[in-house]
């Protein structure tokens, strides 16, 4: 009989959620707009020509030229997945890094944030961190039920940060793809709706200008106000 097979519960309220359409995201610190080859790509290049570590898990980059960039960022900016987003670092005035929603799925209510790239400049800044919070935040005002983050496994950074910022660790996905000629297993994080109303303290609360001394050292940190919403721990971060 039917009431003898489990069921996952019916969405009474839930709505689709529109899709982004690349309206300005903007904070205290930090600020995305669509990115613009023209407008962005040279000082987005100067800003990211200071480290080749930066693309090692990229499936594009590094960029040898100005003009390599740039030709890239026209190529990557012309449709609505993955939607690219430039983002300036407003403490400096500096454009410094770039981010995406990709794998945007209405219907199911779910949105990535991915080819996620910042320059050394604009890394462990609160820009960098509100970036991240303001496309979360969007994601689930919009209506979306699942926030989802990728890497590669061996991405070690990248799979702190995703942790550091309140996604929950779901596990590998074994020889998922294939970048730059090399086998990538891929490292999957989620936040849910349901977990949103306690993450969007957290980053309230680490980007509080009470939270960090003259010196901009913060005293609490994100990793310890997100600990508790978290679902699951990463085994590879011991």
């Amino acid at each position: 009989m039917l009431q003898d097979r489990p069921l996952g519960p019916k969405l009474t309220d839930w709505k689709e959620p529109p899709a982004p359409e690349g309206a300005a995201l903007v904070g205290r610190y930090a600020a995305l707009e669509m990115l613009d080859a023209d407008r962005h790509a040279s000082d987005l290049h100067r800003a990211n020509s200071a480290s080749d570590a930066i693309w090692d898990y990229m499936p594009y980059g590094p960029f040898s030229s100005a003009a390599q960039y740039h030709r890239w960022a026209r190529q990557i900016t012309g449709g609505q997945d993955p939607l690219f987003y430039a983002i300036t670092n407003l403490e400096t005035g500096q454009l410094g890094g770039v981010a995406s929603y990709l794998r945007i799925a209405p219907q199911s209510g779910s949105i990535e944030v991915g080819h996620i790239n910042l320059s050394p400049a604009l890394q462990r800044t609160r820009a960098a961190t509100e970036a991240m919070y303001l496309m979360m935040k969007w994601a689930f005002e919009a209506g979306y039920r699942r926030y989802e983050w990728k890497c590669d496994a061996l991405n070690m950074p990248s799979r702190r940060a995703a942790e550091r910022l309140g996604l929950s660790y779901e596990g590998i996905f074994r020889q998922a793809t294939v970048v730059k000629g090399r086998n990538r297993d891929t490292a999957w994080f989620a936040a849910i709706d349901a977990e949103w109303p306690a993450l969007q303290e957290a980053f309230q609360i680490w980007l509080a200008p009470s939270n960090f001394d003259e010196e901009g050292r913060q005293r609490e940190s994100l990793s310890s106000l997100t600990r508790l919403v978290r679902a699951a721990g990463d085994p590879a971060q011991g």
